[in-house]
């Protein structure tokens, strides 16, 4: 079996990525709440062109006011500094709206996508799933769900702001510019010629040159990001992992092997920051001699028509104003390369998920044959027909499984293969490779004890009742439990709230999971080593109990403990 295909996965790898990133963020807009997502985004849109508009009205104040200077007016100059009150007054009521309206916009559109990345990760089990997948860019899913949508959405928005009030300025300080430049004569000697807007013109060139070069040196940057960004992820993955099994590592006293590899992780982090350090350095020269050329080369050509009493000195200053308003809105590309790379790097890691999802959810959907078929049926009967659990590469791992698995009764599963533990994900829709038909009671309730039980991080009750809420279940019946599953101890600390995966030993954990087993009463009960950390006897007096409290229930049994043996009515094997 070929597990990397998919026939609508091959049609979004054939999409541009500007197209595979509008298909997954763009539905925003006409999600549920569409009239006050339009409405937020008209409303920007209008703001930004105040914003535009403000920028025009304080070239022609500036205009006004160096006129003002140069008559020595005093009168001018009190009228203007009246006019400047009223810019500081739009100014901030106009920028603060539009902050506000901005941020309801990107809150908005990241939960918006976050949920439904969520929604995607979570469905069905495929959070479980894709972690089998190994040739598709699926790694770090916390930190492209948490960091990268952040950034995703964020930096669209912004740079999707940014290079619109850009547009607007060029158009209306091109026209500026070109009004104020007249005519001028460039005499060659042996040729005259006229150009109409000079200092547009020279706008254009010193862009263009300065965006082609920008390019070119800041070009090294995107690979340059997206590397430490993975880097960085794998590092924030490894303390994590060491975090959650930091039991483990103190009791074996692996410190040092796991310093080791921790700070080869973050020694990837330093090479990959040598790699951007380089590629800053490279932007910072450009960007440098660019922000002082910008400074002083709009003075320096609109000067000769100031000197030779073309213009007054306050239609110089606007044009000078002009000029670099238009050439920051040409600049718009090369301003921004850094932050469009990272923008870039997280939708690509953003997409890497989601596309990793898809995938697997056409490769499950496209076994046809080759595909473990689980469905429901009236009785109360674990039915399993010419069952064959297979690995992802399609290769066969058991025999073909014939059995009838009546309620109440005690299989154990006689695995020496490992395929155990895939029957059981098979029969809780987890594991679809293979072939062969299971049949599960369609109003019976199954319930699959994993080697270690998770706990969230709430109280203990909270944590025990997982995943149904505390309120479902009386707490003197946990009360009690706790008690005979050897856990006295704990009764007193329902109400604590801690991270109880750290705090409590194998076996207390695996003692709290019969708790949970107890209070939830399903009708079919799959314990894959679930009870192994205990004793032999403890192991076999937990069996005990979940037969006297839940007689009729069905057990199926994986173990590596020859003492349960006895507890099981028969074997099945695999």
């Amino acid at each position: 079996m070929q597990v990397l295909n998919g026939g609508n996965y091959s049609m979004q790898e054939n999409d541009s990525f500007f197209m595979q990133f509008l298909k997954l963020a763009g539905p925003f807009w006409n999600s549920e709440h569409k009239l006050a997502i339009r409405t937020e985004t008209v409303l920007l849109v209008v703001l930004t062109l105040m914003q535009i508009g403000l920028a025009v009205f304080i070239t022609q104040w500036n205009a006004a006011l160096f006129d003002a200077l140069e008559q020595r007016s005093m009168t001018g100059v009190k009228a203007q500094i009246g006019v400047l009150i009223l810019i500081f007054a739009a100014s901030i009521t106009i920028t603060t709206t539009h902050l506000i309206v901005k941020r309801r916009l990107l809150i908005g559109w990241r939960t918006w996508l976050t949920e439904k990345v969520i929604t995607k990760w979570m469905h069905e089990g495929r959070h479980y799933q894709i972690t089998f997948l190994s040739n598709v860019d699926h790694d770090n899913p916390d930190g492209r769900i948490a960091e990268d949508i952040r950034i995703a959405t964020e930096d669209a928005i912004s740079l999707s702001h940014s290079m619109f009030y850009s547009l607007l300025m060029l158009g209306s300080f091109t026209k500026i510019l070109w009004d104020l430049s007249g005519s001028v004569v460039f005499d060659f000697g042996f040729i005259s010629i006229p150009v109409t807007g000079y200092l547009v013109w020279i706008a254009i060139s010193y862009a263009a040159c300065a965006s082609i070069l920008g390019w070119w040196m800041g070009k090294p940057m995107t690979a340059a990001t997206h590397a430490r960004q993975t880097k960085e992820a794998i590092f924030r993955h490894d303390l994590i992992d060491s975090q959650r099994n930091s039991q483990a590592i103190a009791l074996i006293r692996g410190e040092s092997k796991e310093q080791e590899r921790l700070l080869d992780a973050f020694q990837a982090i330093i090479e990959t920051y040598a790699q951007q350090t380089v590629a800053w350095k490279q932007i910072q020269i450009f960007t440098s001699g660019y922000s002082i050329t910008s400074m002083a080369l709009p003075i320096l050509v609109g000067s000769p028509r100031y000197i030779v009493g073309a213009i007054s000195l306050g239609m110089l200053m606007q044009s000078v104003q002009a000029f670099q308003h238009m050439v920051s809105a040409l600049s718009w590309p090369v301003d921004n390369m850094a932050q469009i790379a990272k923008w870039r790097t997280s939708v690509e890691r953003v997409l890497g998920l989601v596309n990793a999802l898809d995938h697997l959810q056409n490769d499950i959907s496209g076994l046809d044959s080759r595909q473990i078929n689980v469905k429901k049926a009236g009785d109360s009967l674990l039915k399993l027909t010419n069952v064959n659990i297979a690995s992802l590469a399609g290769e066969t791992l058991s025999l073909p499984i014939h059995d009838e698995i009546k309620a109440g009764e005690r299989v154990l599963i006689s695995d020496k293969t490992n395929s155990g533990s895939k029957l059981f994900k098979a029969i809780a829709g987890l594991w679809p490779w293979g072939s062969g038909t299971i049949e599960v009671p369609e109003h019976d309730t199954l319930f699959f004890m994993p080697p270690r039980p998770y706990f969230p991080v709430a109280s203990l009750f909270t944590a025990i009742c997982y995943p149904k809420s505390k309120a479902t279940f009386d707490q003197t019946l946990v009360e009690r439990l706790l008690i005979q599953v050897g856990q006295k101890d704990l009764v007193k600390q329902l109400d604590r709230v801690d991270s109880w995966e750290h705090l409590l030993s194998n076996e207390q954990q695996q003692c709290l999971g019969v708790v949970r087993v107890l209070i939830h009463r399903p009708q079919w009960i799959f314990i894959q080593e679930a009870l192994d950390s205990l004793a032999p006897s403890d192991e076999t007096q937990m069996l005990e109990l979940l037969s006297e409290e839940l007689p009729h229930a069905g057990i199926l049994t994986i173990t590596h403990q020859p003492a349960a043996e006895a507890f099981h009515q028969r074997k099945l094997k695999i």
